[in-house]
């Protein structure tokens, strides 16, 4: 009986710290590098465990927006001792405010590193594009979309 208890109390201060480092992890910005060369800005987001359908990209008011909405996968045979991963995650870049770009042009790409690429490509001013909010498909190389494939195998739109 001692021991079921001091089972029962070691498994809620585990899920209780899990849940907790979980949490922490959502409220922290995804952590992000921005690149530019002279024909594009390349936001390159830590997107761990991220698959295409979990990843949401937009471009808004001169900003990069992520939003990954991760789920746990089931394991047959194993019961969850630690979840101490953040499911909700949200990263958010904003552009040099000098920056003309087109985010109807805009590409991203879930990686087999576990980053999200977001390559926004720029415009001169007379092409530039609206500031209003615009969604960006996302691609991982799993579907047979034709889209061109990279040297690590990984597609992108």
């Amino acid at each position: 009986m001692i021991k079921e208890l001091g089972d029962t109390i070691g498994s809620r201060v585990l899920e209780s710290i899990g849940r907790t480092v979980g949490r922490a992890q959502e409220r922290r910005p995804l952590p992000v590098d921005l690149l530019e060369s002279d024909d594009a800005y390349l936001a390159v987001f830590d997107a761990p465990g991220a698959a295409k359908s979990d990843v949401q990209v937009r471009y808004d008011d001169g900003a990069i927006v992520v939003r990954i909405d991760r789920f746990r996968e089931f394991y047959e045979g194993f019961e969850m001792q630690f979840p101490g991963r953040g499911l909700s995650l949200d990263g958010r870049v904003d552009l040099p405010p000098e920056a003309t770009v087109d985010p109807t042009r805009a590409t991203a790409t879930v990686k087999s590193d576990g980053t999200l690429h977001v390559r926004l490509p720029k415009v001169d001013e007379a092409g530039a594009g609206s500031d209003e909010p615009e969604s960006v498909n996302v691609d991982d190389g799993e579907g047979g979309t034709g889209d061109a494939t990279d040297a690590d195998g990984d597609a992108s739109t």
